[in-house]
């Protein structure tokens, strides 16, 4: 049918490009359940002791790397959001980066503000443009990329591993007649995300590609920017999660979340070498598998409550322990933060 070539239609009929709310909506009563579990509102921080507010929201990208050893990520170098764009060039060069390069903002979640940057002119406009603090980030060679979810309860010397998502970067092939822009157009999954394309590839956008030609045309690893997720969960093995244990172990006060991986292959992640953690996400992660086409709501919906009764479990645990709960008046400081750093987000994002 027609109306199926059209993004609202496509949106409208596939559960996974739905907002965030109203995925979510439903399942939020649930949060009432787990308030009254943990005897307290703002019980997650305790989930991971060594993040602030427990990776649920606000938490720096720099106060994650100060705690992981820095060759379990790539290099980077952190910035004030005010500083002048000729020292960060000066900065990138001087320590040997070699382009493509990535740029982060310090705190922000679904791919917001983040560009690859491929030149010392996108580097000084994207300097120039920053709102907020941010990173630069050498591009991982390593191709394949997973989000891995696992957690530990305090205590115990090895965790599990909830779910794995695989992510496929959007991309088109050649024809050898046809743009990209076409192509993007004709594409099913591509054409959702065609007006925010056609403003970040440029005259890429009127390319022609040759014939079998792949072209990816959003390099990042997020649903957000139109990569597919893909539920890999059955590469979970007794080997994966030693693996784990002992990736996670060397990052101080992680019991909990998602950690997104650039690796070379499946057995060399499972002897925990030739790879790099892109993104620690604690509390606020989401067991993306979930995204999976083939799954249904419900499904999501489950998954949902499951990895909140788990992360309610470890706060629970680390509390008990002696990690102290956040305050309603922290709390009440942590969302209006948040309401600040999602504007300033939004502004360097367009």
């Amino acid at each position: 049918m027609a109306f199926s070539r059209k993004p609202f239609f496509i949106k409208l009929f596939n559960w996974e490009y739905w907002p965030f709310e109203v995925v979510y909506f439903p399942v939020f009563p649930v949060w009432i359940v787990l308030w009254l579990r943990a005897r307290a509102i703002y019980f997650f921080n305790t989930s991971n002791p060594g993040i602030e507010n427990g990776g649920m929201m606000n938490e720096s990208k720099k106060d994650i790397h100060d705690i992981m050893p820095s060759d379990l990520y790539p290099r980077t170098i952190h910035f004030p959001r005010d500083i002048d764009h000729r020292k960060v060039c000066a900065a990138i060069a001087s320590n040997g980066f070699r382009y493509p390069l990535f740029g982060k903002p310090d705190v922000g979640g679904r791919g917001r503000g983040v560009r690859k940057i491929k030149t010392e002119k996108e580097l000084s406009e994207y300097a120039s443009a920053a709102t907020i603090d941010f990173h630069i980030q050498e591009a991982v060679e390593f191709e394949n990329e997973v989000g891995i979810f696992y957690y530990r309860y305090p205590g115990e010397e090895s965790g599990r591993i909830t779910g794995i998502v695989k992510k496929e970067f959007l991309a088109v092939t050649g024809n050898g007649k046809q743009s990209i822009g076409d192509l993007i157009l004709n594409d099913q999954r591509a054409i959702v995300y065609s007006e925010s394309l056609k403003n970040t590839l440029g005259v890429e956008w009127h390319h022609i590609p040759g014939k079998g030609e792949k072209v990816i045309v959003s390099p990042y690893g997020n649903h957000a920017r139109g990569s597919k997720f893909v539920d890999d969960s059955d590469k979970i093995d007794p080997s994966l999660t030693r693996a784990m244990d002992q990736i996670t172990s060397r990052i101080r006060g992680f019991n909990f979340g998602r950690l997104d991986i650039r690796f070379r292959d499946w057995e060399s992640l499972r002897n925990a070498r030739d790879f790099m953690i892109i993104e620690v996400n604690g509390a606020g992660a989401e067991p993306t598998h979930m995204y999976d086409p083939e799954h249904s709501i419900i499904y999501a919906w489950k998954e949902i409550i499951r990895h909140w009764w788990i992360m309610t479990t470890v706060s629970i645990k680390n509390h008990k322990q002696g990690a102290p709960y956040l305050s309603l008046k922290e709390g009440k400081e942590m969302f209006r933060k948040y309401n600040v750093i999602r504007k300033q987000i939004k502004e360097i994002t367009e």
